[in-house]
């Protein structure tokens, strides 16, 4: 008899395309692929090098559970820098990917029977990770007019005695919405007064179009105490497959991390790590180059979606990604459970062309396309999504 866990657990919506996908890849279709969160670069050549070379010098055995001491300086170093938080290589956790880092949050922070707060709409694997540490995932709507970013009013209506953590994407997923210093500061307010820790999923980071990027921790130290920090390598440095994520957080929950994380995975690969290192100390001149690609792929894919008539976008000012609203479509879609699964199942079989359902991240009239690949692959996806959808507008 397997664990009565498993039967609130939902597979990912997005791990299912990506099967699709490559099953009709296998059958010799030409498949556009709008779905993956994933950057079409490859990782930087000097921080392979660090990786090798560590390699070369037999850097293989056990260390560390929290990280090698250089990458956490390092981290540190970078977080006053860049995100203007003062933090010691002590309160820094190195795990096997963002997601391990995520879970040792859950597992240090909430009880069975918590409430961890998740405002609409949310990343696939929040709710699932939060059922599988036994806590309870609860949603909060938030409003298109806001760019569904979560608000102080949100917030207020949706907190009772059980609620425990806040998590919070900055930019996010799916919409690029990036929160302004303002509503941060109003956001964590709430949370200081009513006893809520935040953990700030700040993965994106690096891309964002404004330089209106504020880490939540940066705040105050009252914030920066209540808050951990998820950050990691794969999207700014497209070492999605080696898998290394961080965070930053005051030292109690720090330690609290790295003792969980001991008997779970021990510590991330050391190559990896080692990657890592080459990254922060060497190839700022590669992530930048990566950005400023990102920001002229989000103006061309953005005045393409412009000309088509009967859709909406959030506007995005970081990540890679665009939420698609197709309400105007779902008024004449025949479907039986969910609109934005069924069209996605729909476009991919007659277009084939791959996008993420809205109903993944708990709002079904919705689709995410990713511009992580290169110009003449989205504009071709979208050519094919606006011919698709025309019938629906003209009823």
């Amino acid at each position: 008899m397997l664990s009565n866990r498993l039967k609130n657990i939902t597979p990912s919506v997005t791990v299912g395309i990506s099967s699709k996908v490559k099953e009709l890849k296998a059958q010799g279709n030409n498949i556009i692929n709008l779905s993956i969160g994933e950057p079409d670069f490859n990782v930087p050549e000097k921080a392979k090098e660090y990786g090798k070379k560590s390699l070369d010098d037999n850097k293989t055995k056990y260390d560390l559970v929290s990280g090698i001491t250089e990458l956490r300086e390092e981290i540190c170093k970078k977080l006053s820098k860049e995100n203007n938080i003062e933090y010691t290589p002590d309160q820094i956790v190195l795990s096997s990917g963002a997601k391990n880092s995520i879970t040792n949050i859950l597992l240090a922070i909430t009880d069975p029977g918590d409430e961890v707060l998740l405002p609409l709409p949310y990343w696939v694997s929040y709710s699932e990770m939060v059922k599988v540490t036994n806590a309870i995932p609860r949603e909060i709507k938030t409003k298109k007019e806001h760019d569904f970013k979560l608000t102080k009013e949100d917030l207020l209506a949706s907190i009772n005695e059980n609620s425990k953590l806040l998590i919070l994407t900055n930019p996010s997923n799916p919409t690029g919405a990036v929160y302004t210093k303002d509503e941060l500061v109003e956001i964590a307010k709430v949370c200081i007064e009513n006893n809520i820790y935040i953990m700030a999923d700040e993965i994106y980071e690096k891309i964002h179009f404004d330089n209106s990027f504020i880490s939540v921790a940066s705040l105050s130290p009252e914030i920066k105490d209540i808050t951990i920090t998820v950050n990691g390598f794969a999207k700014c440095a497209a070492m999605t497959g080696i898998r290394l994520g961080y965070t930053a957080s005051n030292t109690e929950i720090a330690k609290a991390m790295s003792s969980i994380q001991s008997h779970v995975v021990s510590h991330p690969s050391l190559t990896a790590q080692y990657i890592g290192l080459g990254v922060l100390k060497e190839c700022q001149d590669d992530m930048d180059n990566m950005v400023e690609t990102y920001k002229r792929r989000y103006e061309i894919i953005t005045n393409r979606l412009d000309k088509i008539k009967g859709i909406s976008y959030v506007k995005p000012l970081g990540a890679f990604y665009i939420f698609v609203d197709l309400s105007n479509v779902k008024k004449n879609y025949n479907y039986d459970e969910s609109f934005s699964i069924k069209f996605c199942e729909d476009f991919l079989n007659e277009k084939r062309v791959a996008l993420v359902p809205g109903k993944a991240f708990g709002i079904d009239e919705y689709v995410r396309i990713s511009y992580a690949c290169h110009e003449d692959e989205f504009l071709d996806g979208v050519n094919k999504l606006e011919d698709f959808i025309n019938p629906y507008i003209q009823q």
